[in-house]
C-alpha cells in the first residue's frame, strides 16, 4: 500500500512538472495555468458537474476494458461496442419516435446493452472458434462500429430538418436517459458506480472471480480442472460490450440529444488508459476516471477562456498517461525492503 501511495505522488508530481515545461513552451505562465486547471475541473458546482459528465462514458468504457481484462484479454473494442450499442439503441427510438411510450427508454436501453454485447462476443467468438486475437479483432470492430453509424446518419436516417447536418431526429424525452439535478450529468453515472460495486463483488471477491483468475494465470490448469476457459471469453466479451454498448446510448440520447458522427470523442481509448492505470482493478477506475474526466473539461474550458489551441487538451491527457505509465514501471522495478 505504501508503494502504491509513492507512486501516485510521484506521478502527480512528475505530471504537474512535464505540464508546466508544456505550458512553458506555449509561452504561458505554469502556475497560473494549472490553477485554472483545477479551478475549471473542480471549483464550483458547474464545474463539478462538467467533469462528472466526462467521467461517465471514461468510466463506462473503462469498465467494458476491466470485465475481459480479468481472464487476462485485452480487448481495445469499447469504441465500436459504445458506436453500435447507440446505432441499435437509436433504431428502437426511431420505431417508436412517433408514438413514445413509457416503456420505449427501458426498450432503447435493453437494445443499446445487446448490441454492444454482441458487437463485444462477436470478437470473443472469433478468439474462441478461429483463434483470433482479440486485441487486432476488437480494434478492427471499431472503426466497423463507427462506420456504420455513419453509414446510417448521413444516408437513410437523416434528419431533413438539419439542412445537411449529418444527424438522426432528436431523442423525443421519453427516450433520453433522465438526467440529475437539473445539470447534464445524467443516470448513467449511477449505473457506471453500481457497475463498479457490482463487478468488484462478483468479478473479484467471488466464485467466479477465482475461477477467471485461475483461468487467467494458467488455462491449461483451468480447464483440467472443468472450468471453461471459452465459455468465459463470451461471457467477459459479451458483458463488456453491453457496459460501452450502454455507455453510448447514453451519449446519444442525454448528451447530445441525437444520433451523429463522433459520438465517442476518444472514450474507448481514454477508457483503456484508465483501465490499465487502474491495474484492472474496478474501485480504482473511479478516482482515475474522473481525474481524466476533470482534465478533458479543464482543456476545454482553457481552449475557450485562455485562447490555448484545441489540442492542449489531448497532449495534456498524453502527458498524464506518459508520466504516470513511466512512474508505474519504475516503481515496479524498485526491489523491496524488508
Amino acid at each position: 500500500m505504501t508503494r502504491l501511495f509513492v507512486a501516485v505522488a510521484v506521478a502527480a508530481g512528475s505530471f504537474l512538472a512535464v505540464a508546466s515545461l508544456f505550458f512553458l513552451a506555449m509561452g504561458q505562465a505554469p502556475l497560473p495555468m494549472l490553477g485554472n486547471m483545477a479551478r475549471f475541473a473542480f471549483g464550483d458546482l458547474y464545474s463539478w458537474s462538467e467533469t462528472l459528465v466526462k467521467a461517465t462514458p471514461i468510466l463506462l468504457c473503462a469498465l467494458a476494458i476491466i470485465v475481459p481484462a480479468r481472464l487476462g484479454l485485452v480487448s481495445v473494442g469499447a469504441d465500436g461496442q459504445l458506436y453500435f450499442g447507440a446505432l441499435l439503441g437509436t433504431a428502437v427510438m426511431l420505431l417508436g419516435a412517433h408514438d413514445p411510450s413509457r416503456w420505449l427508454l427501458v426498450c432503447i436501453v435493453l437494445a443499446a446493452a445487446a448490441g454492444g454485447a454482441g458487437w463485444g462476443a462477436a470478437a470473443g467468438a472469433l478468439k474462441v472458434r478461429f483463434g483470433v486475437h482479440e486485441t487486432i479483432s476488437t480494434l478492427l470492430l471499431n472503426f466497423i462500429g463507427l462506420l456504420l453509424v455513419n453509414h446510417f446518419v448521413y444516408g437513410s436516417w437523416r434528419d431533413p430538418a438539419n439542412l445537411g447536418w449529418p444527424s438522426t431526429i432528436p431523442f423525443p424525452d421519453e427516450a433520453k436517459v433522465p438526467s440529475l439535478f437539473d445539470t447534464r450529468v445524467h443516470a448513467g453515472l449511477i449505473l457506471a458506480l453500481a457497475g463498479v460495486v457490482l463487478g468488484h463483488l462478483w468479478l473479484v471477491r467471488s466464485r467466479k472471480g477465482v475461477e477467471l483468475d485461475v483461468l487467467r494465470e494458467n488455462r491449461k490448469v483451468g480447464e483440467m480442472v472443468g472450468l471453461g476457459y471459452g465459455r468465459n471469453v463470451l461471457l467477459t466479451m459479451a458483458i463488456g460490450g453491453a457496459i460501452a454498448g450502454f455507455a453510448g446510448i447514453c451519449e446519444a440520447s442525454a448528451i447530445q440529444g441525437r444520433l451523429q458522427p463522433g459520438l465517442s470523442a476518444g472514450y474507448g481509448l481514454t477508457g483503456f488508459l484508465v483501465a490499465w492505470l487502474s491495474g484492472h482493478r474496478f474501485l480504482w477506475a473511479v478516482p482515475i476516471s474522473l481525474l481524466v474526466g476533470g482534465l478533458v473539461t479543464a482543456g476545454d474550458a482553457l481552449q475557450l477562456f485562455a485562447k490555448v489551441p484545441a489540442s492542449s487538451a489531448i497532449v495534456l491527457q498524453g502527458l498524464l498517461f506518459a508520466t504516470a505509465l513511466a512512474v508505474s514501471s519504475f516503481v515496479k522495478r524498485v526491489p523491496r525492503h524488508g
